[in-house]
């Protein structure tokens, strides 16, 4: 028997793991009594939790179907819109350390206490709770994506419009194919007429039974039910079963796929080679190594004002525990990303061009390639990746409010009713993201605002721990200017007509066609273009203009050639802060383009701090003392010991001062020592070895 096209067995395992997330949940609320209990699982998670915790925290199927969806799109050099993150695991080692020795509760309690400023805190709050319904939004987009692609409705059961839209699909496909071998003046104009129309999402390869907000809504009430009950402890339990679904979910597609493909060197024969180059293919690519470097640092920059990182290493009963269970849970989670760019390998070499949307390629893999139960299994998976995360950072997210918001302003209530408030927010923040699911329909443009916006409070919480001279003021001048150009402009230009359609945010980069040699497929055999696969092949390539300061320029009337034209998505305000001083970007490719953007956004709010914090007061040292005095203090193995010991180092708050790097400057960084090159040191050993690792995995035929 099939429910809109799933079968019983598939739907009965998808509520079989519905039904043990609600038990883990009532069991939680046994041992959750407190607010510590609530926010911080009481600060007692040994290894084994923090391992599975940090693993489920910082996976999502959100990543996976980036991954796949960009190297769908681009190669395997798509893969570093998510894989960025392998060059950052190391810094986590020193990160998570500051988290657990601030010994706060919240990222906004570190503005609070380093800059005395609850406004501060309060501001850093909002921004995070604003945040928070982008990041839901992502995960509620997968899970219905997913269930979308298993659903297909068939054509007979389409309505006339629906048809036609899956018609043009397959008819755009057919001559985008041929785009590179040139096209008759007639087809062109049909091109550029459905290309108008894809841009705009008005072609579909198929039509889905799914209704998405029915599964965004039930998404959302499941996670908030045990999340409500038990917390971050609840949240904590249910990343051990989901965690172990992260892992079955990231490989279950590839032993199938490879059968169906014809292992390595079927792939190989599918796959044009320009689509296995690690660090992108010139000018195929939209990713070069300089766009990758400047998408790090800006990464970089942001990873630091994640906000559930202060939940999970404070949850950690001790500053060891906290640095294990993040780095070996960041290490799984990277090389769990090999398995995701290989399944985006298998995508094109199996389903090239008959997907509209490259997000519901994890859905079409899971329908084609797996076996009854197999699906269901791979939807609980799904569901899990993204559920690990909302739980834990829903609780993040209502410690912000109650302890940055609400308790500044109403302070006279006891803790049964902060908790209660607590709770509210939690199912708040998650139904929240529903609504973005709804409105942005592109992962590629989530994740785009992830790595950029962040670095709005990253600098200054980066050289808030580094750098006493560091001021409020400069922090926020720097906030308000970055914020503005981040998020303010690029939102208010994409939804604001005159600008859509000013002439001089429509540039585009020059069309150019380059000359590529890459190894003959099958389908180059088949059409007699070349006598063996793998033989070397010279073609042309076009190379198609690429919109400067939106992320598309499509024209109105797709059917009008001369119709005017008018930008879609995300307005680039960096590109556009930069074009004042005279620089042609019409020269510039797309990879040039993103690593233009991302080079700003990681080192403009630097400039700032550094020049702002030059001219205006600082903090107070006794105020500066207490706070480094307790970063620099290692948790003890007891909360008594832990107490005292920081006690006594407030009573001499110089006595770190040798310890420094530069003992009469400013700066903050004490000499490491022995456990920090050992994990810095080590953690870089295994960024080389999972190099190693996708380099096989892209060459072993």
């Amino acid at each position: 028997m099939r429910i809109f096209g799933l079968h019983w067995v598939d739907l009965s395992i998808v509520a079989l793991y519905f039904v043990v997330m609600l038990g883990l949940g009532f069991f939680a609320l046994r041992r959750t009594k407190t607010e510590g209990d609530f926010y911080m699982a009481g600060r007692r998670l040994g290894k084994f939790y923090q391992f599975f915790l940090n693993l489920g925290c910082s996976t999502n199927a959100d990543q996976a179907v980036a991954v796949s969806r960009e190297i769908y799109r681009q190669g395997i050099g798509g893969m570093w819109i998510q894989y960025l993150v392998l060059f950052l695991t190391p810094f986590y080692w020193f990160t998570t350390a500051f988290m657990r020795r601030s010994r706060l509760i919240t990222l906004g309690d570190f503005f609070t206490e380093r800059f005395r400023s609850k406004f501060l805190g309060g501001a850093f709050a909002v921004f995070t709770l604003i945040m928070a319904f982008v990041g839901g939004g992502a995960g509620y987009m997968i899970a219905g994506k997913t269930v979308m692609a298993l659903t297909p409705k068939p054509l007979a059961e389409c309505t006339a419009e629906e048809r036609l839209s899956v018609d043009r699909f397959r008819e755009f496909q057919k001559l985008k194919a041929d785009l590179d071998r040139g096209l008759s003046a007639e087809d062109r104009a049909r091109y550029d007429e459905l290309n108008n129309l894809d841009k705009k999402g008005q072609l579909k390869s198929f039509i889905s039974y799914t209704n998405p907000v029915v599964v965004y809504v039930g998404f959302a009430v499941i996670v908030s039910i045990y999340t409500m009950m038990g917390g971050f402890f609840a949240a904590t339990l249910t990343d051990v079963v989901q965690g172990v679904l992260i892992i079955v979910f990231s490989v279950l597609l590839i032993p199938l796929g490879l059968a169906r493909i014809g292992g390595f060197a079927g792939l190989h024969a599918q796959v044009p080679d320009y689509m296995f180059k690690i660090f992108g293919a010139g000018a195929m690519s939209e990713y070069a190594w300089y766009t990758i470097l400047a998408m790090v640092l800006a990464n970089l920059v942001s990873i630091i004002a994640s906000a559930p990182m202060m939940q999970t290493a404070g949850s950690a009963k001790n500053e060891m525990t906290a640095r294990f269970g993040m780095i070996m849970g960041m290490f799984t989670k990277r090389v769990l990303m090999i398995f995701w760019a290989l399944a985006g390998l298998l995508a094109v070499g199996l389903f090239a061009g008959q997907l509209h949307d490259p997000d519901l390629i994890w859905g079409l893999m899971t329908r084609e390639l797996l076996f009854t139960g197999g699906i269901g299994l791979m939807l609980a998976g799904v569901l899990a990746a993204s559920m690990s995360s909302l739980g834990a950072s829903s609780v993040t997210y209502a410690a912000l409010f109650i302890r940055n918001i609400y308790q500044p302003l109403r302070p006279r209530h006891s803790e049964k009713h902060f908790m209660a408030v607590g709770k509210v927010v939690v199912a708040v923040t998650l139904l929240g993201g529903v609504g973005v699911a709804l409105f942005i329909g592109n992962l590629l443009y989530l994740f785009q605002y992830f790595i950029s916006l962040p670095a709005v409070f990253g600098a200054s919480i980066w050289l808030g721990f580094l750098w006493r001279r560091l001021t409020k003021t400069a922090v926020i001048v720097q906030i308000l200017v970055c914020f503005m150009i981040y998020a303010v402009v690029p939102n208010a230009f994409q939804s604001w007509n005159a600008a859509r359609t000013n002439s001089a945010f429509l540039l585009e980069t020059r069309p150019r066609t380059v000359a590529i040699t890459t190894e003959a497929l099958a389908d180059d055999v088949a059409a007699g273009r070349a006598a063996r696969v793998g033989e070397p092949l010279r073609r042309g390539h076009v190379i198609e203009p690429a919109a400067v300061f939106y992320e598309k320029v499509a024209r109105i009337d797709p059917a009008d050639p001369a119709s005017p034209k008018i930008g879609l998505g995300r307005f680039n305000a960096e590109i556009w802060v930069l074009s004042w001083l005279g620089i042609d970007f019409a020269g510039c490719t797309k990879a040039q383009l993103s690593a233009v953007r991302f080079g700003f956004d990681a080192l403009f709010p630097f400039i700032l701090l550094f020049l702002l914090s030059l001219v205006t007061k600082p903090v107070p040292r006794a105020d500066l003392d207490r706070f480094f005095v307790r970063i620099h203090t290692p948790v003890q193995a007891t909360p008594e010991l832990d107490e005292r010991t920081v006690q006594e180092a407030y009573a001499d708050p110089d006595r770190f001062r040798g310890r420094k790097i530069w003992p009469r400057s400013a700066w903050e960084i004490l000499k490491p020592g022995k456990w920090d090159i050992i994990g810095f040191g080590g953690s870089w050993l295994l960024v080389g070895v999972i190099i190693a690792l996708l380099w096989l995995m892209v060459t072993i035929r």
